[in-house]
C-alpha cells in the first residue's frame, strides 16, 4: 500500500524539477548562441550540411557497390572464359575421335584389328632379346622385377623419370 505522503513527495519533486527547468530556459533563452540558431539562414545552413553529409555517404556507398559488383562480373567473365576453352578442348577431343587415325588405332588397341594385307608375326623371345641395344637393361630378369617390385608404383614411376632425365642406364648399382 502506498503511504499518504508519498503522493505529496512525488509531486513536490516534479515541483522542483519543474521550477529548475524553467529558471535554465529563463537563463539562456536570450543567449546569443541560441538567437543565432533561431536565424532562418543558419537553420537552412545546417539542414544544408546535413543533406550533403548523406549524399556523400549515399555515394560512398554507392562507389564500394561498384566495385563489389565490378568484381563479381570480372570473376564471372573468367569462369565463363574457362568454360569455353573447356568447350572448345571438348570439341578438339571430339573431332579426334571421329578422325581416320584414331578409329584405326582404337581397332588395333581394343580389337587386336589389323589393316587388310598386314600379317601379323610373333617373334620368339630370345629373337627379340638378341637384337635389343647394350645400353637397355634387361626387364625379363628375376633381381630387377623383384626390387623394383617391393616399391609402390609412384616411386617407381618417379625413378624411371629421374633416370630418363639424368641419362642413367636405370640399373641399381649392385
Amino acid at each position: 500500500m502506498a503511504q499518504p505522503g508519498a503522493k505529496a513527495s512525488a509531486g513536490h519533486t516534479y515541483g522542483i524539477i519543474k521550477a529548475a527547468m524553467l529558471e535554465l530556459y529563463n537563463k539562456y533563452k536570450s543567449h546569443p548562441l541560441l538567437d543565432q540558431l533561431r536565424d532562418v539562414r543558419v537553420l537552412g545552413l545546417g539542414v544544408f550540411a546535413l543533406i550533403m553529409v548523406m549524399m556523400s555517404w549515399s555515394g560512398v556507398n554507392a562507389i564500394h557497390i561498384n566495385y563489389q559488383l565490378q568484381q563479381q562480373i570480372a570473376q564471372k567473365k573468367q569462369e565463363n572464359d574457362i568454360q569455353k576453352l573447356k568447350n572448345e578442348n571438348l570439341k578438339l577431343q571430339n573431332e579426334y575421335y571421329n578422325t581416320p587415325q584414331y578409329l584405326e588405332l582404337a581397332a588395333r588397341q581394343d580389337y587386336g584389328l589389323a589393316m587388310p594385307g598386314e600379317k601379323e608375326l610373333a617373334v620368339p623371345k630370345s629373337v627379340a632379346m638378341a637384337h635389343i641395344p647394350a645400353g637397355v637393361p634387361d626387364l625379363s630378369s628375376s633381381s630387377s622385377t623383384d626390387s623394383g617390385s617391393k616399391q609402390p608404383f609412384f616411386v617407381r614411376n618417379l625413378q624411371a623419370w629421374l633416370d630418363f632425365f639424368l641419362h642413367r642406364d636405370g640399373t641399381a648399382p649392385s
